[in-house]
């Protein structure tokens, strides 16, 4: 297979340097990008809203830090010692880590969060900064 790489006047370096800039590649913008793990993000209620899909966890289990303007939601799947073998396995609790840079019209200062029937709904409000302000003209 070498020599009909040379014959034809390609060499393995030029097939990786044209594949390296291959033009007609798809780019997915990043709100298409497929998520492996149920979220929902949306604004709604004079806030943003994000509702993440965790069957069979409970709070504990769960991290949920602020660092920033980066909120980050993870949990990490531990396999225990008392866990059974099993038959079936079909409620998958994937691990997940998560990172959102919210945008500073949330005030992530008052982030609510709750966790009932395996739905986590966090809940930013919209900072005092960036509600509608009117101004009367004189």
């Amino acid at each position: 297979m070498g020599n009909q790489l040379t014959l034809h006047g390609t060499s393995p370096f030029d097939i990786l340097f044209r594949d390296f800039f291959k033009s007609d590649a798809e780019y997915t913008p990043y709100n298409q990008i497929k998520v492996n793990h149920p979220v929902d993000i949306y604004e709604a209620n004079g806030g943003l809203n994000i509702d993440i899909a965790c069957v069979g966890l409970t709070k504990e289990d769960i991290d949920l830090t602020i660092e920033g303007d980066v909120l980050r939601v993870e949990y990490n799947k531990e396999r225990g010692s008392g866990e059974p073998e099993y038959i079936q396995r079909n409620i998958a609790k994937r691990a997940f880590n998560f990172g959102w840079r919210i945008s500073r019209r949330f005030n992530l200062g008052q982030l609510e969060a709750n966790l009932q029937n395996g739905l986590l709904h966090l809940y930013a409000p919209l900072a005092e900064e960036s509600k509608v302000k009117t101004v009367a003209i004189t």
